[in-house]
């Protein structure tokens, strides 16, 4: 029985735990790194095509966006998730897919005519996201649901996922595993919600656990002293927006961070707040948000919290109401940067790394009226940080643009649970764990999180680096690592015919692995069908 800590180790993106459990090789979550990488991630300890399980926490991109590489790896296991999580990512991994392509284009463009502009390859391609989305298992809440148990008693996996009130679908995962007679409880936290959000639930508690790996995005700091008004501060921005006659930009999350404001902003129109202009619009810019919002809506009974139930009882839809404009294709995109009167527009991403937010950043950044309003967590090493930040110029397109617009922030809406809130989270365990592994969090952050755990909380806490590998039976650690600061590299499309061809040969030899000890008849046939199609391939280079 091993731990492994791949991804998201003193940072906070491309989040990847592996664990070995009875010669079962799992993965917990399998992100993408976004923003600025600070060290480099240890490789995983097997080849994609001999991983069985993935489970995953949560649908954003920085915990399931490296799926599809999987797939094209060589990966042909199982990916258990929440319902909801299925269908979230049905949409999320497909729009990484088709950034990438459109990234990967332009630069290619942009490259043959500007040398500075390197070209870049796509991680994966769209028939990568189709091959992966064919593995995903929905899974209730509160179920408990057996992965795995050999029936000669080497081992047995058990899960069950508790909503964590992060995102439609996030869950806590709790991982029951037996090797032998040895006998582990490991629970995954995933990205713990913030409480009293709208929409969705408060995160829900854990009770039991050896070992707890626990996220510390927030973990330095509180979201505020005095519960924050989130509406009010909504109207105090568009109001004061819309009376200098300029735009509310909001670089918004597609998934659940534009349907939270969604619902802000219905309350505000329906009680006529803004009193700076008879009316206004508001464009939701993004088809992935639009997407989002109809399995929001799909998935109300199972995740939202009680007072979106009571909107629903009322018969009451919290995600629409009059002036809602949802742009679809780039025409209507286009079509925003023409509206004459002051409007809001919602677009992605919420980082600003990517999508179609970059394109009204470049129409509104230098209009001294407009306001670009933060409503979420920047990353290191983002164009939204940096914005943030107070630079006062900053590229798009290949061009300077000029930050002349108000930069503002709302921190009530924060999708992540502040300092106490992590804590509360911990104390839900009756018993304190064996020890509590800190990660997803800024190399400061997890480490000073952990040392406020082990100062005033009586915690085994540790944050450990990439690399690292833990032994949960004899409860120590077999390798510690030492941060590696990151290098900058050319990213390599793993989704070219040869790489594809290299992934089904690592396939091959993983499935050869798994049927030792199959009767020897079955066994002869299968080396006669490899041996005849390696003869058939062998010579065809002549």
């Amino acid at each position: 029985m091993q731990l492994t800590f791949i991804g998201a180790d003193h940072e906070v993106t491309g989040s990847c735990h592996c664990l070995e459990i009875a010669g079962r090789h799992i993965l917990v979550d399998y992100g993408m790194e976004q923003g600025r990488d600070s060290f480099e991630n240890a490789p995983l300890p097997v080849s994609a095509a001999k991983i069985d399980f993935v489970f995953l926490t949560h649908a954003h991109i920085d915990h399931s966006g490296l799926l599809p590489q999987l797939a094209a790896q060589g990966f042909a296991g199982k990916i258990f998730a929440t319902a909801a999580t299925c269908d979230l990512c049905d949409i999320m991994l497909r729009d990484s897919a088709h950034i990438q392509a459109q990234e990967s284009e332009w630069r290619s463009r942009k490259g043959k005519r500007n040398k500075e502009i390197e070209a870049a390859s796509p991680q994966y391609l769209m028939e990568d996201v189709l091959a992966v989305l064919k593995r995903f298992v929905p899974c209730d809440y509160d179920e408990e649901i057996e992965v795995w148990r050999d029936e000669d008693g080497a081992g047995e996996i058990r899960i069950r996922f508790t909503d964590i009130g992060h995102l439609l679908g996030s869950a806590s995962i709790e991982v029951w595993a037996r090797e032998g007679s040895q006998r582990r409880k490991f629970v995954f936290s995933g990205d713990i919600g913030n409480a009293d959000q709208p929409l969705l639930r408060d995160p829900q508690l854990t009770e039991e656990a050896d070992y707890v790996i626990m996220e510390s995005t927030y973990g330095d700091r509180l979201h505020s002293t005095e519960k924050p008004d989130v509406q009010r501060d909504l109207v105090e921005v568009l109001n004061r927006t819309f009376a200098r006659g300029g735009n509310v930009v909001i670089p918004s999350f597609a998934v659940g961070r534009t349907q939270e404001l969604l619902y802000y902003l219905r309350r505000i129109k329906k009680e006529k707040l803004v009193t700076a202009v008879d009316d206004f619009q508001v464009y939701v810019d993004s088809p992935l948000a639009v997407e989002a919002t109809g399995i929001f809506q799909r998935n109300q009974q199972d995740c939202y919290d009680g007072d979106a139930q009571q909107l629903l009882k009322q018969g009451i839809n919290p995600l629409t109401f009059p002036g809602l404009n949802l742009a679809i294709t780039p025409d209507e995109s286009r079509a925003i940067n023409f509206v004459e009167d002051p409007c809001v527009i919602l677009s992605a991403s919420g980082m600003c790394e990517a999508g179609r937010i970059k394109h009204h950043l470049k129409h509104n950044l230098w209009r001294e009226e407009s306001t670009i309003l933060f409503v979420g967590y920047q990353s290191v090493g983002t164009l939204g940080r940096a914005i943030v930040d107070g630079a006062e110029q900053v590229k798009l397109f290949g061009e300077v643009v000029d930050v002349r617009a108000e930069i503002a922030k709302i921190i009530g809406l924060s999708g992540h649970a502040d300092r106490d809130g992590l804590i509360r989270w911990l104390d839900g365990f009756r018993e304190t764990p064996k020890r509590v592994f800190v990660v997803h969090g800024e190399d400061t952050v997890a480490a000073g999180f952990a040392d406020l755990l082990n100062r005033t909380k009586g915690q085994r806490a540790v944050a450990p680096y990439s690399g690292s590998i833990f032994d949960p039976v004899a409860d120590r650690f077999i390798y510690e690592a030492t941060p590696i600061p990151a290098k900058k590299k050319a990213a390599k499309a793993v989704s070219d015919v040869y790489e594809r061809l290299k992934a089904a040969g690592a396939r091959l030899i993983a499935v050869i692995g798994r049927n030792q000890g199959l009767a020897n008849k079955e066994l002869a046939k299968f080396a006669d069908q490899v041996t005849a199609l390696c003869d058939k391939w062998d010579n065809k280079r002549g």
